[in-house]
Formats: C-alpha cells, sequence, structure tokens
C-alpha cells in the first residue's frame, strides 16, 4: 500500500525544534532541503512528535543523512525566501545527530500511531520496523 512512511529515530541531543536537511553520504553536500512552505504538516508547523524512551516521530521527511540547521521551523517558515544551499551549509549545527532511526511502515497502517508505537519502544520490540541506522 502506498503512503507516506513512519519514520522514528533518536538524537545525539535534543534537535526537536530544529529544521532537518539531507546531505550526501559524505556529508559534503546538500541533496534535500525543505522550501519555506514546506515546514507544514496537517496545517501546523511539521515539529516532530515526541515519543517514549527519546524517540521523535518524524512529520516532515527525515533519512539518516539529516543534519539539523541552526533555525526552528517558527523562524524558517517566516523567512520571505529558502535559504540557497551554501547558506545552509553554514546553518548545520549537527551533521551526524542521528542516533538511532527505523522505519515503521506507512502511518495507515496505524489506528493510534502514538500509542503503537510508543507501546513497540516501551518493550523494545524493533523486530517488525527496519533498522535505517
Amino acid at each position: 500500500m502506498p503512503g507516506p512512511k513512519v519514520i522514528i529515530y533518536q538524537t545525539t541531543k535534543d534537535y526537536s525544534q530544529l529544521v532537518p536537511i539531507t546531505l550526501s553520504e559524505d556529508g559534503k553536500t546538500i541533496v534535500s532541503y525543505p522550501d519555506v512552505k514546506d515546514v507544514y504538516y496537517n496545517g501546523n508547523l511539521a515539529y516532530p512528535t515526541k515519543l517514549n524512551n527519546g524517540f521523535l516521530l518524524d512529520n516532515r521527511g527525515i533519512d539518516k543523512n539529516a543534519a539539523f540547521i541552526k533555525l526552528t521551523y517558527d523562524e524558517y517558515a517566516k523567512l520571505t525566501a529558502t535559504p540557497a544551499p551554501g547558506e545552509l551549509m553554514h546553518m548545520i549545527v549537527d551533521k551526524q545527530p542521528i542516533k538511532s532511526m527505523y522505519s515503521c511502515g506507512i502511518r495507515s497502517s496505524f489506528k493510534d500511531i502514538e500509542q503503537e508505537l510508543n507501546s513497540k519502544i516501551d518493550a523494545g520490540n524493533f523486530s517488525s520496523f527496519t533498522k535505517l541506522k
């Protein structure tokens, strides 16, 4: 079934307010970053949802090569134009912030996504997830 993927992750520090961008495998170039209008999820700023044990549920589109820039979602959304990749490279606060990351299927396969993910996290049961990092 097609649909948005469910990604949960832990970071080395609390970057939950900061905008993620995606770097190349070697971390030298930016391969993906949001437009200032693309930092929303269901009409709200796309801050990740806090789960148990320091896990976050992605609401914007993150992968194992994510880096975080110094701007919060709110600050980024208020910019008049999307920064150029060169500007974004200078805004990076951590090039390797992801401690662990799992792909958990698609959103439509969950009835109560937060409760179901927290149950698996609490039980340490990641067997149905794909480890990305």
